[in-house]
């Protein structure tokens, strides 16, 4: 079989992987750390030399959930992909896919984020292989999550059930050399069978017997460990440590930069759940003491202790609980100092905070701005009426100059939590601002919600027609999906229209007097109004060009910095104390200008010298 050596991210690696498996069928939906796994495959297929799967982005995780299963089911092998609040999202359908089970393999890849970066919460995805009663491996480096795509197809179509492959941001993110072999061609005949056990659990006793099942399928995976190659002893000593996922490199780095490898004993688990007891406790009987080395919570930990106390191991165990921070991500400092006995590094460089800014000419900086002239135009003070936020570029209006959002939640839950204000009986008017693509994704079912009950509310939806924050995948909206696919895209509007809203306004962020025109009008009517703020992400824009930019006029600009102050747009700059525009940054939107109260900034074509 032909191998060759790559520089892959991690994520690119699962993709390469989930070919080399032959996979039939990849969906998802995009969240940081977890994008660029159907962004690569997107980019694969995309070539003459790879077969053409099924690869598409889905609404939301769930709905790509119930597709890959149901590919699953039919004899394709199926890949899908989300970020660790996302199978919250999938929960439903992922706790009775072990009921269900597969015929082909499925593979649900689950990418958490300690610290965490980019992610409303420090979640730790494991605790669904409990809940789920489904395995969870995890692979430590670019070369394991490559490895482990295939194992994971290979395991699942074993015990037919899906399989969990939990990864984590630096695993996600890290770059590094991958061996890869060809990639193979999905060979499958759809085929699906009634089969009411397996598939209605309308029927509480065929739950019942199908639970005992799920059971006695569980069971069978920790042996299942050995056969793949999950777990592997590592060095010699009396000290053992216990590590899964990324951090276990910081382990093998620091103990070999310290010559300290006779010291300790590493068990390196892959098959995360079932715990595989026999090797736990077999490895706990070599050792007197266990240091445990995971993130996000003290998982592996508990269970060691558990199983000690059942097989009653004379052995202490610390972790998480007591050796290492309790949140946040585990850094190299923290791993060495817990093995070294050090106290941590206190001679870290404590950088400037530098929270992430709207981009330059964002059509969400003029939806905050109108919003916020609008407001007081209807007679209230900024900051007097609540802001509901979503999830989405647009949860950045959190910072200054607008410091516009009151709440970011999870996905869609700007209406719903903005509805509960006001039938809480909340006496003034309560805004909710929400994403094109997050409304498509749990946004939909909220503003029916709202509709029905002709809830007094001001939803504003922020269209720029792509899924911006997480790398610009398309939303219902596209005609054609990234993989050439040809679609029927939806409009908005009539979406918005069809759900019952009656009182519906297209509206340009760009636009600023009418804008703010539209708010103030809008915001103190009965029922539900919804504002569709429609303007193409910035950075899109840019890719097809900007004819025009804003410049600044020295001889009228008085340094008022109103511009500044009222956009916030980073194409601004103080340059000698004065304001002046980067010009390579600004995309010609012309808010600055329409704020500008000495008509001092003006447009010309882009290289156009003034």
């Amino acid at each position: 079989m032909h191998h060759s050596k790559l520089v892959l991210m991690g994520n690119e690696a699962i993709a390469y992987g989930a070919l080399t498996a032959g996979v039939a069928v990849a969906s998802g939906y995009p969240g940081t750390p977890s994008s660029e796994v159907l962004d690569t495959l997107l980019e694969l297929i995309a070539s003459e030399e790879v077969s053409r799967p099924y690869v598409e982005w889905a609404v939301n995780e769930r709905v790509a959930f119930e597709i890959c299963l149901g590919a699953s089911l039919a004899g394709a092998r199926s890949l899908v992909t989300m970020k660790g609040p996302g199978l919250n999202v999938a929960s439903d359908p992922l706790l009775s896919s072990a009921y269900s089970g597969v015929e082909a393999g499925m593979l649900i890849l689950v990418a958490d984020d300690p610290g965490p970066h980019t992610t409303q919460t420090e979640q730790d995805s494991r605790w669904y292989g409990e809940l789920a009663k489904l395995p969870v491996i995890e692979p430590s480096d670019p070369q394991e999550a490559y490895e482990y795509t295939i194992v994971g197809y290979e395991l699942s179509e074993e015990i037919k059930m899906p399989v969990i492959m939990r990864t984590t941001t630096r695993v996600n993110h890290t770059v590094s050399d991958v061996e890869v072999r060809e990639f193979k061609d999905p060979s499958y005949t759809p085929s699906f069978s009634k089969n009411p056990k397996r598939y209605i659990r309308a029927v509480m006793a065929l739950n019942r017997e199908r639970h005992g099942e799920v059971l006695e399928t569980l069971d069978s995976v920790e042996p299942l460990a050995e056969k793949f190659r999950l777990c592997r002893v590592e060095g010699s000593g009396e000290v053992g440590i216990v590590c899964s996922g990324a951090v276990y490199n910081y382990v093998l780095e620091v103990l070999e930069k310290n010559g300290l490898l006779y010291k300790y004993k590493i068990l390196k688990l892959g098959l995360i759940h079932p715990l595989p007891r026999k090797t736990v406790a077999e490895f706990l009987k070599e050792v007197s003491n266990v240091i445990v080395v995971e993130e996000i919570d003290p998982y592996l930990e508990i269970k060691l202790k558990a199983l000690a106390h059942d097989a009653e191991l004379d052995v202490k165990i610390a972790g998480r609980q007591e050796l290492f921070p309790r949140v946040g991500e585990l850094t190299l400092d923290d791993v060495e100092s817990v093995l070294l006995s050090e106290k941590p590094n206190s001679h870290k460089v404590n950088l400037p905070s530098r929270p992430p800014p709207l981009c330059p000419g964002c059509p969400h900086i003029g939806t905050y701005m109108g919003l916020r002239m609008g407001i007081s135009r209807a007679g209230y003070r900024w900051g007097e009426i609540p802001i509901m936020g979503d999830i989405g570029c647009y949860a950045l209006g959190l910072n200054p100059p607008f410091e516009a959002i009151w709440t970011e939640h999870s996905m869609g839950a700007s209406i719903s939590m903005a509805m509960g204000l006001k039938v809480a009986g909340y006496p003034k008017p309560v805004v909710a601002v929400i994403g094109d693509s997050t409304f498509y994704h749990s946004g939909i079912t909220s503003l029916i919600e709202a509709v029905h009950k002709n809830v007094d509310l001001l939803v504003v939806i922020m269209d720029n027609s792509t899924v911006a924050m997480t790398g610009h995948q398309p939303t219902p909206e596209y005609e054609e999906s990234v993989s050439g696919r040809r679609m029927k895209p939806l409009s908005l509007e009539k979406v918005v229209r069809g759900l019952g809203a009656e009182k519906i306004v297209v509206a340009d962020p760009y636009k600023y007097k009418d804008f703010v025109e539209t708010v103030r009008e809008l915001i103190n009517q009965p029922g539900l109004k919804v504002i569709i703020s429609k303007r193409a992400c910035a950075i899109l824009a840019k890719k097809t060009g900007v004819g025009q930019v804003c410049w600044i006029d020295p001889e009228k600009c008085t340094n008022c910095l109103a511009c500044v102050k009222t956009t916030g747009c980073p194409a601004l700059t103080l340059l000698e104390k004065r304001v002046d525009i980067i010009e390579s940054e600004c995309v010609g939107c012309t808010l600055c200008m329409q704020v500008c109260p000495y008509n001092a900034i003006l447009v010309k074509k882009r290289g156009e010298v003034k």
